[in-house]
């Protein structure tokens, strides 16, 4: 009856992961691409957000700003001969046209999967018709309609733009990956993770960098984890000022910006990156058509159960999806599983709690479970765990100390001793948390943490060596080996 079994609309991880899954069963399938270019006119290719304009550009440039501080404070403590003051430079084109040049060739890998798990790409704009039907149209403006038996919708979301004179000025997280020069002194707008780090890399680049945020910095992680990293951008040279949105940008007669502030102030800057959130692209869909019940007061999300809309044969995955962590890894999750109970008589459901993300700022936080003020909200009683350490190959270097204040802290439901978050600043974080997830999602115990025998000598070992409680008072700074 249809021209495919499964029409993925949307070919970003979750959707592309979602489609070869069902590939697999031996199913007709096909993935609808277009990327619209953003208000500045930045275009990318197959793959979405994380690895064209997302998490793939964004650690790589955060690894060039570690790079620099190794250079400028580690190499002459650990033996390498450098000038006694190096005027160190960095090559803001060099380092852009290396990185775009392997996400190009991970665009083609892309469809190279494609092709060889039998799924059909078209790079067309996908609208609904109705329930079964979509409109095709292509980059010349072709239409051609396609029928399929079962829809998912894993378009994404993209950057929300300022409400404000001259937002349009502004650039997002979809340019500053492909941005041609330095942006020089920049006006990062917002507090969440976006913005904390581009703002954190962008200063490691030795650029002056401010964040202007409406409110507390990284609103929903621990607090006393997100005063800490506010303490790092201010001692790495950031400006930060919370409380405030821009009520107005203009360009100055030497082409600069000029940011007038809410609580009257006002600066000009180079650049002004917008970074106060993203809406899911699902307006250009006409979801209405097929019936599909959409929420406009939640930034065009969809409320499905079990990634299922209120139409039967429709479903959605990733960041389109209300009430769900936007993270790469949840959308490939969540579209793998979902292609499984549709074609393979499986069961299991996306597990949305317990998930664990890192933030990558110069200071990294690595986190996964409830924040101590969450988890103070749900349970009677609460008991926190801390320890702040300096990470050994860091503790000789001169000059690091002011800035390797690193911190580890356990929140545990003290009624049962099952811990219900953990959280980590420094080195690595994103690789040293993951492992924690799988113990945290299983249900570990407090004692358990502490009865693991650690790695020597590694910043992951001061996880099981969190063992002064806040309710004693007593010293959380850790002792030398």
């Amino acid at each position: 009856m249809y021209d495919y079994d499964l029409v993925v609309i949307g070919g970003g991880s979750g959707g592309l992961a979602c489609s070869k899954e069902a590939a697999s069963y031996g199913k007709r399938v096909a993935v609808m691409d277009y990327v619209k270019p953003s208000p500045q006119g930045t275009q990318w290719g197959l793959g979405g957000t994380c690895v064209n304009v997302g998490c793939i550009p964004k650690k790589l440039m955060h690894h060039a700003g570690l790079v620099g501080e190794v250079m400028k404070y580690d190499a002459r403590e650990y033996g390498w001969q450098m000038p006694e003051n190096p005027e160190l430079t960095h090559n803001w084109e060099l380092m852009i046209s290396n990185i775009q040049d392997y996400i190009k060739a991970l665009n083609f890998g892309y469809k190279m999967t494609l092709h060889d798990a039998s799924v059909k790409y078209h790079n067309n704009l996908a609208t609904f018709v109705d329930a079964h039907t979509i409109s095709c149209v292509d980059k010349k403006g072709k239409e051609t309609q396609i029928t399929a038996e079962r829809f998912v919708v894993a378009v994404g979301s993209r950057p929300t733009p300022l409400d404000c004179e001259g937002g349009e000025l502004a650039i997002s997280s979809d340019d500053i990956f492909s941005l041609e020069k330095a942006p020089g002194k920049t006006c990062c707008i917002g507090g969440g993770y976006v913005s904390l780090e581009c703002a954190g890399f962008l200063s490691a680049l030795v650029m002056d960098v401010g964040i202007y945020s409406r409110s507390e910095l990284l609103r929903g992680f621990d607090r006393e984890c997100c005063d800490k990293l506010e303490e790092r951008f201010l001692k790495d040279g950031v400006t930060i000022k919370k409380g405030v949105v821009p009520i107005k940008i203009s360009k100055t007669e030497d082409a600069r910006l000029a940011v007038s502030f809410s609580d009257g102030s006002s600066d000009v800057f180079d650049t002004v990156l917008a970074a106060i959130g993203r809406t899911a692209d699902t307006a250009s869909l006409a979801l209405e058509k097929a019936g599909v019940n959409m929420l406009p007061a939640n930034r065009g999300k969809i409320e499905c159960v079990a990634e299922q809309t209120n139409v039967e044969n429709i479903y959605a995955i990733g960041d389109v999806v209300y009430g769900v962590p936007e993270l790469t890894p949840v959308a490939v999750s969540a579209g793998r599983l979902l292609s499984a109970r549709l074609y393979d008589e499986s069961s299991p459901q996306m597990d949305y709690e317990r998930v664990a993300t890192a933030v990558y700022t110069p200071l990294e936080y690595g986190c996964v479970g409830l924040s101590e003020e969450a988890a103070t909200t749900k349970y009677a009683n609460v008991e926190v765990y801390h320890r702040v350490f300096v990470p050994l190959e860091h503790s000789m270097v001169v000059g690091r100390n002011e800035t390797s204040e690193c911190f580890s802290k356990i929140v545990v439901d003290a009624d049962t001793g099952l811990v219900a978050g953990i959280h980590y600043l420094g080195p690595n974080a994103g690789d040293i948390i993951q492992g924690w997830a799988l113990c945290v999602k299983k249900g570990v115990t407090y004692r358990e943490v502490i009865e693991t025998v650690g790695v020597h000598p590694t910043c992951a070992e001061e996880i099981v060596n969190t063992t002064v409680s806040k309710s004693s008072g007593k010293d959380v700074s850790a002792a030398g080996c």
